[in-house]
C-alpha cells in the first residue's frame, strides 16, 4: 500500500502539467519494416525527409532526431556495470528512425507526423514525453 501511495506521488510530480501553458515533446517514430520504398524513390524520400526537418529546425522546434544503426547490435547494462549482448529477449527489436520535436499541443505534434509520414512514406507513431521538472 505505502509502495503504491509513493509510486502514485511520484508519478504525479513527474508528469503532472502545471495550470499554466508549457511545450511538450514529442517522439514521432517509425520501424524499419514499415519503409517500403520501391527502387528509384529513395533518393526523393531523403529529400522529401530532410526537408521537413529542415522546417522543423527554421520553425524552433526540432530537438533531435536520427535512426537507430542496426549494424550495431544493442547491449544490455546492469546496475553493477555488467554488460550482456542483445536487448530484452522479450521485447520487440528496437530499430527504425525518429525525430524529437517540441510542440504546443497533441493537433500540432499530428500535424508534424502526418508531414514526416508523407516524406517517409509511411505511417508514424507519436508519443508524448512525460513532463520531468528535473530533467
Amino acid at each position: 500500500m505505502v509502495q503504491s501511495l509513493v509510486r502514485q506521488n511520484l508519478r504525479e510530480r513527474l508528469f503532472s502539467s502545471p495550470k499554466k501553458e508549457r511545450m511538450a515533446k514529442y517522439l514521432i517514430s517509425f520501424p524499419s519494416a514499415a519503409m517500403v520504398v520501391p527502387d528509384g524513390e529513395w533518393e526523393a524520400v531523403g529529400r522529401d525527409a530532410h526537408a521537413v526537418i529542415d522546417e522543423a529546425k527554421a520553425a524552433g522546434v526540432y530537438v533531435f532526431g536520427g535512426g537507430i544503426d542496426e549494424n550495431v547490435p544493442p547491449v544490455r547494462v546492469s546496475a553493477d556495470g555488467r554488460v550482456v549482448d542483445g536487448g530484452y529477449p522479450w521485447a520487440p527489436p528496437l530499430n527504425g528512425g525518429f525525430t524529437v520535436l517540441e510542440l504546443s499541443s497533441r493537433e500540432e505534434a499530428v500535424a508534424w507526423a502526418a508531414r514526416i509520414a508523407k516524406a517517409c512514406r509511411c505511417d508514424q507513431e507519436l508519443r508524448v514525453f512525460g513532463f520531468d521538472p528535473q530533467s
